[in-house]
């Protein structure tokens, strides 16, 4: 077992020792949600979870709201911006939270380096420590700021999601090789608050096994994508209590023409049952998408403790971001 699997493998621990802030409950605010590559789809998951539970919200990459907010959001709204960052030192969220205090806006950091520059750039910070041997892939980390994110929306996750997460990561342990055999097409499908999960379970494949892949929702997969199914395919879908059966059809479709489905609370060829709150399935799934990432690696003889062409803290020249 390399550092990465054992990282994602004992992670749980910091998960039930994570803050637990105050909830935001003020519904005439519009609360921008920033981050850069796994924190940006960490991001969107945690946006439409504020919008599920009647808070107005959006998700924004860092770079965008520190360099075109206009184009995202009009001044003169009462906003408060969160930031996410794991170092705490991404140039474009540190950016994206000095911006936002000079316009007036409240901030908010959501880190796991306490003393980062993130954190002088905010009103309030949300430290969570992550496992000491994290390397540059985001495991852990992803994990306990999307734990935040869901406790600042006013979801209650606690032990039993835990719990649920565990017993998910050891049940997908199980099926995994088997499904990945011969398989270079991953496809990763998840609607609402899980389409921030599907696109994050994506860039961890992406990084940790240099493979091409795709995330989408799973209605939009229709609409063109779905042309490059065939039997190399695999497809992740995490499934939706209210458009459950809508999702059903489009696994057969996909298994129809060729694809192998694993499905995340709901039928494939694999199907896994997936425990704790329906608002809180995100943080429940994701370590599984965290452990195929590592899977796919293996297969394909990469060291995901040194991952190509990254880093553990992308940071930019400031004097000409």
């Amino acid at each position: 077992m390399n550092t990465t699997e054992r990282v994602i493998r004992e992670q749980f621990r910091f998960l039930r020792e994570a803050p637990t802030p105050p909830a935001f409950q003020d519904r005439a605010t519009t609360f921008v949600i920033v981050g850069c590559g796994t924190s940006y789809h960490l991001a969107q998951s945690i946006a439409a979870s504020f919008n599920l539970r009647g808070l107005r919200a959006m998700a924004v990459p860092g770079g965008e709201w520190s360099r075109r907010r206009a184009a995202y959001h009009p001044d003169g709204v009462k906003t408060h911006v969160i930031g996410l960052s794991r170092s705490g030192e991404s140039t474009e969220t540190v950016q994206a939270l000095e911006v936002s205090r000079t316009a007036g806006y409240g901030t908010t950091a959501v880190t796991c380096e306490q003393g980062s520059s993130i954190t002088k750039a905010a009103d309030t910070v949300i430290f969570a420590a992550t496992h000491p041997d994290e390397g540059i892939v985001m495991t852990a980390s992803a994990s306990l700021m999307l734990l935040v994110g869901l406790r600042l929306a006013g979801i209650a996750v606690g032990e039993p999601e835990v719990v649920a997460a565990e017993a998910a990561l050891d049940a997908f342990e199980a099926v995994l090789p088997a499904m990945i055999e011969g398989r270079d097409h991953p496809v990763l499908l998840g609607a609402g608050a899980l389409y921030g999960i599907a696109a994050e379970g994506g860039i961890k494949l992406q990084e940790m096994s240099l493979s091409h892949v795709q995330a989408y929702h799973p209605m939009e997969y229709r609409h063109g994508p779905i042309s490059l199914i065939d039997d190399r395919s695999l497809a992740v879908l995490l499934y939706s209590a209210e458009t459950h059966g809508e999702e059903v059809r489009i696994a057969a479709e996909v298994q129809d023409k060729g694809a192998r489905v694993i499905g995340l609370g709901g039928p494939g060829d694999v199907s896994l049952d997936i425990g704790g709150s329906l608002e809180a399935r995100s943080l429940v799934v994701l370590p599984i998408l965290q452990l195929l990432g590592e899977r796919a690696a293996e297969a394909r003889g990469l060291d995901t403790g040194a991952p190509r062409h990254l880093n553990k803290v992308v940071v930019l020249d400031r004097a000409s971001a």
